[in-house]
């Protein structure tokens, strides 16, 4: 019997697709088309979004250029799979690449494309750690989060993916993040005695991978001197920094890097999400020449050679990134939602509310995660898309698009304080 469809049924989904579905649940409609900051569903209901794909969005969906670059390359014939062939496409990326990110900020790095997807380029760069130092360990950090495939999952904190793997994650040593014991202890210092001691049971490892914000752990901004105290203790001991700037990064915390702020020079960055800005798959390694001891193949993927992608992410670079205006927009904006987020927890009178986060990778510490829930139905219900992470997912994270306008921003701030408020009267 066939399945009836009307318009925002949910029936399809619920009768054919796997269990694991989980954005859907939370915000139950069908949408059909988005333009910027706008998502609509079936029934022409207009929604903010605060979520922008997880972060592949930084620059709104179906940005006009980025689409127009992807249009006119598949009018031309060009090579949409190519493997990792040598493309007229990658050749554009990694020139453009290069010269508007790379260079003015003197970094020099090889390309690397493992796959679609951020979990491809976490196991890789994994991967090339452990080949280049022949060491095995891998510290992370409490609360980080680096993909759920099994060698991601293993520097990924959260118990809830964890216990999904059916084998125990291996290969890691967490330590506490920044901030973690509060802000006044430097949790680096505890790694640098760890590191140090060689009876602390824990071996020195090939690399240490981190995040400077924590998304999906929680918001959590490492300041910029733990930061490099964690980069200096890599440098004397030989241990590779690898940064995952794949949430953070491609403008998010305001510079292109979030680690740009600290002058930090990893020897691994891992970039995806917003990499393609139209939200196209495409990951990214770049990695120091010296760390490239690949062997042909000896690393591979199918599909990491989305020319298509290629094409949307250097239109992006030349449309966001070869001036600071966009960096200046999402400082200035980042500003406002702090300062808002901080009125709306004031104004909520529950003492517990907290504002988290740097440029637009903020987040609002509800303490609880039945009261986070609450909320972010209530912004669902009136008219804003919102997530929650968290250990507990008890933080609402506001990711909206970088090219945000100020209205629209307003108005989706205005939705959050009205839920906010309206939720806190009804919870004791």
């Amino acid at each position: 019997m066939p399945i009836e469809r009307n318009s925002n049924s949910l029936v399809a989904f619920e009768i054919l697709e796997s269990n694991v579905r989980s954005y859907s649940r939370s915000f139950p409609v069908v949408f059909r088309k988005a333009a910027g900051a706008i998502l609509e569903d079936e029934g022409g209901c207009e929604f903010i979004d605060f979520l922008s794909g997880a972060g592949v969005l930084n620059y709104g969906h179906n940005d006009p250029d980025l689409l127009n670059a992807a249009i006119q390359y598949l009018q031309s014939n060009g090579i949409v799979h190519g493997l990792d062939m040598a493309t007229s496409a990658k050749r554009d990326f990694m020139e453009q690449f290069d010269a508007i990110i790379l260079r003015p900020r003197g970094l020099t790095y090889k390309f690397q494309f493992p796959g679609p997807t951020g979990a491809n380029a976490v196991e890789a760069a994994l991967k090339l750690a452990r080949k280049t130092t022949g060491r095995h360990t891998v510290i992370s950090f409490t609360n980080g989060f680096h993909g759920v495939s099994l060698g991601a999952l293993a520097v990924t904190g959260n118990r809830y993916y964890r216990r999904a793997a059916g084998v125990p994650p291996a290969g890691a040593v967490f330590m506490p993040y920044d901030g973690y014991f509060g802000a006044d202890k430097d949790t680096s210092k505890y790694l640098d005695k760890v590191l140090s001691d060689a009876s602390s049971g824990v071996d020195l490892p090939a690399a240490i991978i981190l995040e400077t914000v924590q998304g999906e752990g929680g918001i959590n901004s490492a300041r910029k001197e733990w930061l490099q105290s964690v980069e200096r203790l890599c440098r004397r001991n030989g241990i590779l920094l690898i940064v995952d700037d794949i949430q953070a990064g491609c403008g998010r915390t305001g510079s292109f890097f979030s680690f740009d702020f600290a002058g930090l020079s990893p020897d691994i960055v891992v970039l995806s999400k917003s990499l393609s800005g139209a939200g196209l798959p495409l990951s990214l390694l770049l990695l120091k020449p010296e760390l490239d001891v690949w062997k042909p193949g000896e690393h591979s993927g199918t599909f990491r050679g989305n020319n298509l992608a290629l094409v949307t992410a250097t239109a992006a670079l030349r449309k966001y990134w070869l001036t600071e205006k966009l960096s200046q927009r999402v400082l200035e904006k980042g500003r406002i939602m702090s300062e808002r987020l901080r009125q709306i927890a004031q104004g909520s009178r529950n003492p517990l509310l907290s504002v988290r986060g740097r440029g637009m990778m903020l987040g609002l510490d509800c303490s609880t995660g039945e009261l986070a829930e609450k909320i972010v139905r209530k912004a669902f219900e009136d008219g804003l898309v919102v997530e929650r992470c968290g250990a507990e997912d008890q933080v609402i994270k506001l990711l909206p698009p970088l090219t945000i306008d100020g209205e629209t921003l307003q108005r989706g701030l205005d939705i959050l304080d009205i839920s906010v408020h309206e939720i806190s009267k009804m919870t004791p």
